[in-house]
């Protein structure tokens, strides 16, 4: 849908950052059910509301309905003329054709498609007229006559289907075959007015491409309706009217049962904030079809062994040995609907949190379509640039896959969460109807069982993928360790950046060397390592656990082993230096806490208490507003492209606030009270950052400024800063935790945390255990 304010001659076709709009996107939405959207466009003075139904029954998936309103906002011109412009369009076999008798000077009423394909069967799809309280501009130009504009516009077009995807640039240039013809015939002295000019022809025809026009003079209301002929009856405006009411307040009511905030955030304000951050994590999921490229030359400079191999590497890529692949099709949510309108591997993985506690159903054929990605070999390419229009919003060099890189496998997070939530009561909601298929799976436990039973060869595939091409090198630098084995190391790196890292620029060992190790990828196969093992467990793969079992003991020894540096207090990567000697590289950050983030450490490590120190240090990662992702005091700071040289990112404040809850509500745990303070200010924080910036601006954010607390970089970032939603319903561990403050730096101690002798630990012993039954 192309909307325009024809008195600014500003045409929208899709909502992009920094064209001024006051705020775009879905304010309640439920895949099953529907939702409300709303666009605040402020350039074009009007709010533009759509609320979409779906009616259930039929053979081929029911029918569905959307209201599109549009109101005129305040402090615009006081006539607001509008135009809107919709596009219906088939691919593949099939038929999708006008029916409505021709008439050369448009439509009244309702225009009908009739259409037909293999999967949907027979259906029409309707625009209607809207009540009569809509108003269409007259004009007394000549040209009003033969093309009156309080009728409907339609405009048919065979498109061939690799150009199908490129309607705005069909239908713009369709338009200007119709303004040439204006302006040829009355040139600048006795043009019609712009929202005579700025339309469609009417040319009802066969085609595969069906365009609409309407031409609205202050507030309007319009509905398009889908009806599906197996359907036991075709859906009507009314029903609309009424789906619209019924689907609110079942949203409402699950919302408040599946995502009830607790203290401090459990009071009004935060309400639709929430609902607005959890709409469009989920209004983000779509189907993405086509092919994709991908170099599989299998270069031996890829292997990147030698010294100074980023120099081969890029002769490698510049060779362009790539070709298409596929078509390929995925099923994923993605981080931004109008910046990054694709998969990203480790994102899905945090975008599927919040969702696995709305619908697990869902949230399992996301899970599944990643992995029917999977080569032969166990690889997933980290970025499905599916198709032609996907990679028309990506620059050109990064639009290759290559078999080699990695990507944070984020996914093992979900299984874990379906092994947990099998393993904990599911309360039944008999007001949802739809509650036994999004939970089938946490109800009869056999159904999860064959689903991992089904999906454990491409788990073992793709963890042992990452073992066989991931792998760092311990013996040739003589290296002390555990095990000989485990240690790893990201390919693909630049002496910039890591991008399979997922944190890009991030400081690492300068030059790079092929005898790095980096602390972040060996914590993330220690997850995954553990994820895989009791997946094997459920299954009853005995084998399997006692093998996966001896990796994550070797894991976890050599992350201390390998990693640790006693001097700098913290984790560490590992490079090589001159002497052809082991050497770690510190830069203290979300790299130096990882181990602590993937739950690698135990509740009573020797090395939490460094963690913790290094965590609630305002001048190391503490803020205001969250966890820095570097540390204020080292050297890179907030230099070159700042990408995870400071910014505040919440899936890695996410991972913080869990492991922190962890250390805090476990029993024995000599860091419990400490712990529990950081993460009651940690999640107040975060909270408070994003709801902040959201209530000024009217966007989520990719990520947070440290000194400001101001979102920044991509606006309308509702992939993993939606988590915020989950971190409200986290435990409140209570005031009486006290205030995180860094009062003296050399004693290792946050604020009053370690002040034992104030407190009565019987109480907080039965505190905590009350949050775990919670939990």
């Amino acid at each position: 849908m192309a909307l325009t304010g024809l008195s600014c001659l500003d045409f929208r076709f899709t909502c992009e950052q920094n064209e001024g709009m006051a705020g775009y996107g879905w304010d309640e939405y439920d895949v099953r059910q529907g939702g409300r959207q709303t666009i605040q466009d402020a350039g074009n003075h009007i709010d533009i509301t759509t609320e979409f139904v779906k009616f259930p029954g039929g053979e081929h998936g029911g029918s569905w309905g959307t209201r599109i309103k549009g109101i005129p906002r305040e402090g615009g011109p006081p006539r607001l003329i509008s135009t809107v412009i919709l596009y219906a369009s088939l691919e593949g076999f099939g038929s999708l054709q006008v029916v409505n008798e021709e008439d050369p000077l448009g439509y009244e009423g309702t225009v009908t498609l009739q259409g037909e394909t293999n999967e949907l069967g027979k259906f029409k799809l309707e625009i209607t007229e809207g009540p009569e309280t809509n108003a269409h501009p007259i004009s007394q130009h000549e040209t009003y006559a033969s093309k009156p504009l309080d009728r409907t516009m339609v405009a048919s077009f065979q498109v061939p289907e690799d150009q199908m995807w490129q309607t705005k640039a069909i239908i713009f240039g369709h338009m200007k075959n119709e303004i040439d013809a204006y302006i040829k015939e009355f040139g600048n002295e006795n043009a019609p007015p712009p929202w005579q000019v700025f339309t469609i022809a009417n040319q009802h025809n066969p085609g595969n491409m069906h365009v609409i026009q309407k031409v609205f003079d202050g507030a309007f209301e319009f509905d398009i309706i889908y009806s599906s002929e197996s359907a036991p009856s075709s859906v009507t405006s009314t029903d609309i009217t009424s789906g619209i009411k019924d689907t609110t307040e079942a949203f409402a009511h699950r919302f408040n049962r599946i995502f009830k905030a607790k203290a401090p955030f459990n009071v009004g304000k935060y309400e639709k904030f929430a609902r607005s951050m959890f709409s469009n994590l989920i209004g983000g999921i779509g189907y993405f079809h086509g092919d994709s490229v991908v170099d599989r030359s299998y270069a031996a400079e890829y292997e990147e062994e030698n010294e100074g191999f980023w120099h081969e590497t890029e002769e490698a890529r510049n060779r362009q040995n790539i070709k298409l692949e596929g078509p390929y099709e995925l099923f994923t949510s993605i981080p931004s609907r109008p910046f990054f309108p694709r998969g990203f591997l480790w994102d899905e993985g945090f975008h599927l949190l919040p969702i696995a506690d709305w619908d697990m159903d869902l949230t399992l054929d996301i899970v599944k379509s990643w992995f029917n990605l999977m080569d032969e070999d166990g690889w997933i390419g980290r970025e499905q640039i599916l198709g032609p229009e996907a990679r028309s919003k990506v620059p050109q060099e990064f639009q290759v896959q290559y078999p080699h890189y990695a990507n944070p496998p984020t996914l093992f997070l979900i299984l874990e969460t379906l092994i947990d939530k099998t393993q904990s009561a599911s309360p039944k909601d008999g007001s949802d109807p739809y509650d036994t298929v999004r939970n089938a799976y946490l109800r009869h436990p056999t159904l999860a069982l064959s689903y991992l039973k089904d999906l454990y060869p491409l788990l073992k595939r793709h963890y042992f993928w990452f073992r066989k091409t991931q792998w760092g090198d311990i013996k040739s630098y003589d290296r002390e360790a555990y095990s000989t084995k485990e240690a790893y190391r990201w390919r693909g790196r630049t002496p910039d950046h890591i991008l399979t890292s997922g944190l890009d620029d991030y400081p690492r060992a300068q030059p790079p060397h092929p005898g790095e190790l980096h602390t972040d990828m060996i914590s993330w196969m220690g997850l995954v390592t553990r994820s895989i093992r009791r997946i094997a467990e459920t299954l009853g793969e005995e084998d399997d656990v006692a093998e996966f079992l001896g990796y994550e003991t070797a894991i976890i020894r050599n992350i201390d082993d390998l990693h640790w540096d006693e001097a700098a207090q913290t984790y560490c990567d590992a490079t090589i230096d001159d002497y052809e000697e082991s050497m770690h590289v510190c830069h203290k950050g979300y790299i130096s806490v990882f181990p602590f983030l993937t739950g690698m450490l135990p509740p009573t490590s020797p090395r939490l208490g460094a963690i913790l120190d290094l965590i609630s240090n305002p001048e190391e990662l503490w803020s205001p507003y969250g966890l820095r992702s570097l540390s204020k005091s080292d050297e890179f700071y907030q230099t070159g492209e700042n990408y995870w040289r400071s910014p505040i990112w919440m899936n890695m404040n996410y991972l913080a606030l869990k492991a922190l809850l962890s250390i805090a509500t476990a029993k024995g745990s000599p860091h419990a009270l400490r712990a529990g303070q950081i993460y009651t200010d940690l999640r107040k924080n975060l909270v408070d950052t994003v709801y902040n910036s959201w209530k000024e601006t009217g966007f989520a954010w990719e990520q947070y400024n440290p000194e400001t607390g101001k979102g920044q970089r991509t606006q309308h970032f509702t992939g993993w800063t939606s988590l915020v939603v989950k971190i409200m319903g986290m435990p409140d561990l209570g005031e009486s935790k006290g205030r995180a403050m860094w009062d003296e730096p050399h004693s290792h101690n946050h604020g009053h945390a370690e002040q034992g002798h104030g407190h009565d630990h019987g109480e907080e012993g039965h505190t905590h255990e009350k949050i775990r039954d919670e939990l």
